[in-house]
């Protein structure tokens, strides 16, 4: 057997093994990480493995896109949120500026046997303050502060909270019913948040989307089918 030949096969062989009790869709080629602070960028979206809190399980992210992509998480039935895997895109302007921002997504994801929420974590370029936009939950799982409103903005009726975590101000849009699928008007959340005079013209940053997991013992896929943030 050629040389080339052989050390194409063990290669292949090594890659197989890595995968064996990961979950990993059999056509995610372009990208996977089982590492806790495993990063990928590509089309202008950053993915995180993003494994940040204690007391965590295995759990390895993939992509066949930047704009497709998954978690199999396996963390323990205990408290506290383990991981935010997510997708991550740069806006980089006041919310006076933002013009027509908004985002799209589609998910498949276990509803049963699991802690967690499929939220946005919408970020003002320097950290002070964070709107979270909870699109599903599932077990006991809470918004941080007290809750403020119940409205219709940005093409969602939420439950609205307000708090701060001890190094950030926190607004947590908590849907009134959960959804796999919709678009989001970034633009009009943060402008409402804005008109309530809890922050000011503020430069937005980061919009992420992914799942804060708090449990998923077994083993579960959270499958992201498509995101995107257009604007």
């Amino acid at each position: 057997m050629p040389l080339r030949r052989r050390r194409f096969l063990a290669a292949t062989a090594v890659v197989a093994a890595l995968l064996v009790g990961t979950a990993v869709p059999a056509d995610a080629a372009v990208w996977w990480s089982s590492d806790r602070w495993g990063t990928w960028s590509s089309g202008g979206y950053t993915l995180y493995n993003n494994i940040w809190g204690s007391g965590y399980g295995p759990q390895t992210i993939w992509a066949n896109s930047a704009t497709n992509w998954g978690v199999w998480a396996n963390h323990p039935n205990t408290g506290g949120i383990k991981a935010y895997p997510n997708s991550t895109r740069y806006i980089g302007r006041r919310v006076s500026a933002l013009g027509a921002v908004s985002s799209s997504f589609n998910v498949s994801v276990p509803t049963s046997g699991v802690a967690f929420t499929s939220a946005y974590d919408i970020w003002s370029s320097d950290h002070a303050h964070e709107i979270m936009l909870w699109m599903n939950k599932y077990g006991p799982v809470g918004p941080l502060g007290s809750l403020q409103t119940t409205t219709s903005v940005g093409g969602h009726t939420w439950q609205i909270y307000r708090g701060s975590n001890g190094a950030n101000q926190v607004y947590s849009f908590v849907r009134t019913s959960n959804t796999s699928s919709g678009t989001v008007d970034v633009r009009a959340i943060c402008q409402w948040i804005r008109d309530r005079g809890w922050f000011g013209d503020v430069t937005i940053g980061d919009v992420q989307f992914g799942y804060e997991i708090t449990s998923s013992a077994g083993g579960k896929d959270f499958v992201t089918n498509s995101f995107t943030v257009t604007g």
